[in-house]
């Protein structure tokens, strides 16, 4: 659904029977037989993960959705291809909502449109996929929270590793005692972007319906050097575009904490001057009282790089110290790397011994099968609003704390606000363009 393709990857699943839906006092209105799914957003991200829902013979495809008319036919043979029924195909995703016999929607549009487009659909008896970060802004996610609540359906949010069968394995050995206690949490995002292009603003694709595209945000002239991933308008920006995977899994692995009681923040743009107004360089602390979290971030590291996709599904571990996308566990007894997306982890004594060691397979066919599952079952998915709010809400946080001049500021995980600082509360929601705001 974007103008320009997006660089989200995907993965593998393992997990499975251990991943059931929780109980739910959703009514049950579970579809008898196959599950009829909406797609909307087909760019990179969107087609990988229709192709992994297609390899499910208990779906039906019955509309492919992307306000540029250009990316239908590639979406098309996919079903094709699978063996799957042909779909509708339309640019506007409210002609999704508007059929009855769809059970849920998948999204995968840029951030912007993530939670107004899964709110109509719950208003509109559907559950939701929601590709993360979930939300733009913290009210924006606490919204989808009660939302769903309010319509009892089932959100998932994208967060795959969530699924992953190690990180079970990791949280039992951390809550076995075997590192001791934990007094600090890192979590590692290195990346290598390469800056903008300046191009003159034009006229858009005759195929591109470029006001459904802005949807909720400001209709800036259409320029198609822009990368909407790098302008807070459109976007959580491109650290928490994928931070926030490794971000959601330090707080599983310490019991999903609530939000941080302070956020301390530096950095900003040092590297890519390229016009955007999201930051290249974050390093950012959260206390959360019994430990701290620490969060170092940046898009210009390439001697630090994500695991190759050959090795992630074998027993190899990553060469730890150079791996972009880790998660270091310090305790006063011991020390974990943790990898997202079938890295695996290890545990090292207080002399550096490996102690123990777990590969680990990637997620994305069981964080599909427990989305499927909870639509029939109505349960609460793995990866629920709640969840997709309080992991993203950590990056909105970060950046709150850097817009306002790099200063460290309390926040209250009650209200959702900071306290008595009328700044920092002016950013915890944006502006909606008519007729896109979204409401209960």
């Amino acid at each position: 659904m974007t103008p320009h393709p997006n660089r989200r990857e995907f993965v593998r699943n393992l997990a499975g029977a251990a991943i059931a839906c929780a109980a739910s006092t959703a009514p049950a209105q579970a579809p008898s037989d196959k599950v009829v799914l909406g797609f909307m957003g087909l760019g990179g991200r969107g087609c990988g993960l229709l192709g992994k829902f297609l390899e499910r013979k208990d779906i039906e495809v019955a509309y492919l959705c992307d306000v540029d008319a250009r990316r239908l036919p590639r979406a098309a043979k996919l079903l094709e291809a699978a063996g799957h029924a042909p779909a509708k195909t339309v640019q506007d995703f409210r002609r999704i909502l508007e059929d009855k016999r769809v059970h849920a929607i998948v999204t995968a549009t840029p951030d912007h449109w993530h939670v107004p487009s899964a709110i109509l659909a719950c208003q509109a008896g559907k559950d939701a996929y929601i590709e993360k970060p979930m939300a733009h802004n913290i009210r924006e996610g606490r919204l989808m929270i009660d939302v769903a609540k309010k319509y009892g359906r089932a959100i998932q949010v994208g967060m795959q590793s969530r699924s992953c069968s190690y990180v079970r394995t990791a949280i039992e050995h951390i809550r076995s005692g075997a590192l001791g206690k934990i007094q600090i949490v890192k979590v590692i995002n290195m990346m290598l972007h390469g800056p903008m292009k300046a191009t003159p603003d034009e006229a858009p694709p005759k195929e591109l319906d470029y006001d459904l595209w802005c949807g909720p945000a400001a209709k800036l002239p259409y320029n198609p050097g822009r990368r909407w991933l790098n302008f807070r308008e459109y976007s959580c920006g491109p650290i928490a575009g994928d931070a926030v995977h490794q971000l959601d899994q330090a707080r599983q692995l310490m019991g999903d904490p609530p939000a941080p009681a302070s956020v301390g923040h530096s950095g900003g743009i040092r590297v890519l001057r390229d016009g955007r107004d999201t930051p290249d360089t974050q390093i950012a602390t959260f206390d959360y009282g019994d430990f701290t979290l620490l969060f170092e971030a940046a898009l210009w590291t390439g001697y630090q790089k994500k695991t190759p996709s050959e090795i992630r599904d074998t027993d190899d571990m990553p060469n730890w110290p150079f791996n972009g996308t880790r998660i270091e566990i310090f305790g006063d007894g011991g020390f974990m790397y943790f990898g997202r997306h079938g890295d695996g982890w290890q545990a090292f004594d207080s002399d550096g011994k490996i102690t123990r060691s777990v590969p680990g397979q990637q997620a994305d066919r069981e964080h599909i099968e427990n989305f499927i599952a909870c639509i029939r079952s109505r349960g609460t998915p793995i990866a629920n609003a709640e969840q997709g709010h309080q992991s993203v809400l950590l990056c909105h946080l970060a950046d709150i704390a850097w817009r306002t001049g790099d200063r460290k500021l309390a926040f209250d995980a009650k209200s959702e606000t900071f306290p008595g600082d009328a700044e920092a509360n002016r950013l915890l929601g944006r502006t909606y363009r008519d007729p896109w705001a979204p409401h209960l």
